[in-house]
């Protein structure tokens, strides 16, 4: 059998070639870009958006934009008061039926943080004064029955008096029937009750006075202060110990029960307190380590806001408030106030079959975004009330749009999609406060981790090195550096390699190897937290 034919080594110009003309000159494909999505940002000096003042009612709009142009604050400032305002005059006075038994009262709880020298007080002072006049009319108009209930209470007590002498100093065959009658009258002067002096706001005033002005004012107050001193006071600053429960119940409308030592018992059905406190930023880290606020769900009743201070960019000329603007906030305010003053029972506000359609639709993307990993995960207790204060910012909104008769009408989609907004608004600045006050470890420490990678400039760069670069007082052990890849990881500013097929057996495997987001070796530290 023969082999093979040997083959020549050319020339072949008989040959047809399998390549068209040119192809020695062709250069081999690129390989592909190696592609980075845009990070999400971190850290609390994210831009945060303004408050939706055109989500609230013409009336209060008009006067908020107004207020903040002549003091030169921002809008947010105003925005909140101007809610929680709102929650003043109609605060346990109606509920919003959402579904089925679901039933949210219309009072709020919110605070805003700005540095001193804000003008906070100005903005209170403008915003509440139709609540101060309105509080007066109230006065007066009570001051006659207040007058013959204290006359009426006066002879009671005065006739069981003489009637219980009569009865001690009676013969013995008198004695049954006089302390039968002293005992009638007794009961009378006990069921005569003095109505308390009307009064729609408090400002310094500890947790037992809340209680009893909540006794007195038909299960109704609020604390509306350009300070924030209330947390002070919250916290123990007199008792030595904190004293939630009248603000807890207070904001969810629980029954609260009040037994002090030589005091009458206190019960309240369904208390609505409403709270409307401007705060020093740095206060947001002192509550957050007060003894019980957030294990006992205080601060996730809390609506905040964070703007960006304008001291330094003030205009010193600014507009005046028009004084058509404030005649009409002081006219519609008042008229709103004194038409849920005569309210007991809380007025039942409905929702439209379309404004149930958008809170659902709400609701639906707040459960998703409280999902293991997901944007509201870390303060998922705070985001679990959220669509409830939408409800209530809705109610509020529905009464003031219509002051006169809201209670006869169903809530609009229209204007629960401007609660909606209010909601969204206040879901961005809570991430930055809950933050602030370290509601997240891994996002401090997501920051070093960044800063050092920056400084290091490395584009792959293993488990193993950047734990070696990090300080221990931080990072004790590597596996600390988990929990802060992948929140890293999930914002897009690392990505993991896949790990090297292993050729042999046994020995440590290699530590697992992350590529770093072009920016972080391009961009200057400042920019990678905007």
């Amino acid at each position: 059998m023969s082999g093979p034919a040997a083959i020549s080594d050319g020339p072949y110009e008989n040959v047809t070639s399998l390549f068209g003309e040119g192809w020695e000159h062709l250069e081999a494909p690129p390989a592909e870009a190696d592609v980075w999505d845009s990070p999400i940002p971190l850290g609390q000096a994210r831009a945060l958006p303004p408050f939706p003042v055109d989500a609230l009612p013409t009336w209060m709009a008009e006067m908020v934009a107004a207020v903040a142009e002549e003091t030169q604050t921002p809008a947010d400032l105003g925005g909140s008061v101007g809610l929680s305002v709102l929650s003043t005059a109609c605060g346990g006075r109606a509920v919003v039926a959402v579904r089925g038994r679901w039933r949210e009262p219309v009072n709020l709880y919110t605070v805003t943080a700005l540095p001193p020298g804000n003008r906070k007080s100005a903005v209170f002072a403008e915003l509440t004064r139709p609540l101060l006049a309105v509080e007066k009319v109230l006065i007066e108009q009570s001051g006659a029955v207040r007058a013959e209930a204290e006359t009426t209470a006066k002879l009671a007590r005065s006739a069981a008096e003489k009637a219980a002498a009569r009865a001690a100093n009676a013969e013995p065959e008198q004695r049954e029937q006089l302390t039968r009658e002293a005992i009638e009258l007794a009961e009378a002067a006990e069921e005569t009750a003095v109505p308390a002096r009307p009064q729609l706001v408090a400002d310094d005033i500890t947790p037992e006075n809340l209680a009893t002005m909540l006794d007195e004012q038909g299960g109704r107050a609020a604390v509306l202060s350009a300070e924030g001193g209330i947390f002070d006071i919250i916290a123990g600053r007199y008792s030595g110990t904190p004293n939630l429960e009248v603000f807890l119940k207070g904001h969810a409308g629980d029954m609260l029960r009040v037994n002090r030592q030589g005091r009458d018992a206190q019960f309240l059905e369904a208390p609505a307190v409403t709270m409307g406190i401007a705060i020093q930023p740095s206060v947001f880290r002192d509550i957050a380590k007060a003894k019980g606020f957030e294990g006992r769900g205080l601060l996730a009743r809390f609506l905040y806001s964070m703007p960006r201070s304008l001291v330094g960019f003030r205009n010193l000329t600014p507009e005046l408030i028009p004084e058509q603007v404030a005649e009409t906030y002081t006219k519609t305010l008042g008229t709103l106030t004194l038409a849920m003053s005569g309210w007991t029972d809380p007025a039942v506000l409905t929702l439209t079959p379309e404004a149930d359609a958008v809170l659902l639709a709400h609701q639906q993307a707040t459960e998703s975004r409280m999902r293991p990993g997901a944007a509201l995960a870390h303060i998922d207790t705070w985001a679990s009330k959220l669509d409830g204060a939408i409800a209530r910012i809705a109610g509020l909104l529905h009464l003031a749009t219509h002051p006169a008769d809201g209670w006869t009408l169903p809530i609009a989609a229209d204007l629960m999609t401007a609660a909606c907004r209010i909601g969204d608004y206040y879901t961005a600045h809570a991430l930055v406060v809950f933050d602030a006050m370290g509601n997240d470890p891994a996002l401090g420490k997501a920051r070093i981790v960044m800063a050092h990678l920056e400084t290091v400039g490395a584009t792959v760069i293993s488990k193993r090195e950047l734990f070696r670069g990090l300080p221990r007082g931080e990072f004790r052990a590597v596996a600390d550096l988990d929990p802060v890849l992948a929140l890293l990881e999930e914002h897009g500013w690392i990505r993991q390699e896949a790990p090297p097929v292993r050729t042999g057996k046994g020995g440590r495997p290699p530590s697992p190897r992350f590529q770093t987001h072009p920016t972080l070796a391009q961009t200057p530290r400042q920019n990678l937290q905007n």
